[in-house]
């Protein structure tokens, strides 16, 4: 079960010594703030004692008593009756999509949904299913007029219409609870399965202010199926998990196997998930404040729009004539690493940077705008 208040108080503050110390040391040996993504921290000491401490199995057979404990405690926290723990996000979503459809089968999904986008479209090429990519709106949903707009009729001239995927967060943005009642109540009025790509679900759990536990549960509650990641804002080095009812989770287990992704003693990587399920969930909120600093600390700058995202990222729009791989570059010999997009920079807020960290990033970035400025 979730920790006590006191605990959690008590799980900050040493998550919070954690990473000032790992900050003061990044300083002291040059290392950069890396804000490149949430996936770059590095396990703590309480989580890797928790590795080293974990007891073992073998997962393909189904007896690795942690790996079992965290997909009972996942499953549980979420309101499904089963998970299944794999090596990444995705493999989950692959797993997801396999699953739910089947060859000549289409999904919808999001133009910058990182399942259609960013997974090397891995549903196509290996499950012969068809993405229906839909535009975003403002705040990263999808119109629901565009959504049944896209079902398909029951017609062999077309792909069969099976599935509709959203993800929360999207873009650093928190999608509203009644968004999501709406647009999966959509979809199963038109016979479709839900799927959410949940990677960065307790982002938007945290975000809404209210019990980040009792918040991702009732996100999760609209979908027959989510995938959330361990290994970014918690803080664990590898995993996600996929829920979904028993027999759901039978099949993507199969499909688990055929994408060469049965792990053998992975407990020891369970544990660390366990962990920060534990001890990394609340502290998000620092993340989130970290995030919500850096922006309020570059807003007037000349030369760059700044978007907030209300969760970790913030995003960095370049006036014209600033090229941003140029501007990147110099950022990281100034000791500030972020990711780099097409006329946009991504800053992602994480537990090993620090306040300080912080406040230096936006030191950095004024000081090589004020250069740009006079080049």
């Amino acid at each position: 079960m979730p920790t006590t208040d006191s605990a959690r108080a008590a799980d900050a503050a040493d998550v919070s010594h954690a990473a000032n110390e790992t900050g003061a040391a990044d300083r002291a040996s040059g290392r950069p703030t890396d804000l490149r993504s949430d996936t770059v921290t590095r396990p703590s000491d309480a989580m890797r004692r928790a590795m080293a401490e974990a007891e073992v199995g073998d997962d393909v057979f189904g007896d690795d008593p942690t790996v079992n404990a965290l997909q009972e405690r996942i499953a549980g926290l979420l309101g499904f009756e089963d998970a299944l723990f794999v090596s990444s996000g995705t493999q989950s979503n692959l797993c997801a999509l396999l699953t739910h459809c089947g060859r000549g089968d289409e999904y919808i999904a999001g133009q910058m949904a990182h399942l259609y986008r960013w997974e090397g479209g891995g549903a196509a090429v290996l499950g012969g299913i068809q993405p229906q990519p839909l535009p975003h709106r403002a705040d990263g949903t999808l119109d629901p007029q565009d959504i049944a707009a896209a079902v398909k009729p029951d017609d062999p001239h077309f792909a069969r219409t099976r599935l509709l995927c959203l993800e929360n967060t999207i873009g650093g943005r928190a999608v509203s609870p009644d968004y999501l009642k709406t647009a999966t109540g959509l979809a199963r009025d038109h016979g479709l399965a839900t799927h959410l790509d949940g990677a960065r679900l307790f982002n938007a759990a945290v975000a809404s202010g209210d019990d980040p536990y009792a918040q991702a549960r009732l996100i999760a509650g609209h979908f027959d199926s989510v995938s959330v990641c361990f290994s970014k804002g918690l803080g664990a080095p590898v995993g996600s998990a996929l829920v979904g009812s028993r027999e759901f989770v039978n099949g993507a287990r199969r499909w688990r196997k055929v994408l060469g992704g049965g792990m053998r003693q992975a407990g020891v990587l369970a544990a660390a998930a366990l962990h920060a399920l534990d001890h990394h969930v609340a502290r998000l909120a620092d993340d989130h404040a970290h995030a919500a600093l850096f922006a309020d600390g570059l807003k007037d700058l000349e030369g760059l729009t700044i978007e907030p995202s209300g969760t970790n990222m913030v995003f960095a729009t370049p006036a014209p004539g600033i090229d941003t791989d140029d501007l990147s570059d110099r950022l990281a010999r100034r000791g500030l690493l972020c990711a780099g997009y097409p006329g946009q920079l991504r800053f992602v807020f994480h537990l090993d940077v620090t306040r300080a960290d912080t406040e230096r990033a936006v030191r950095i970035v004024r000081e090589t705008l004020a250069e740009t400025a006079t080049r």
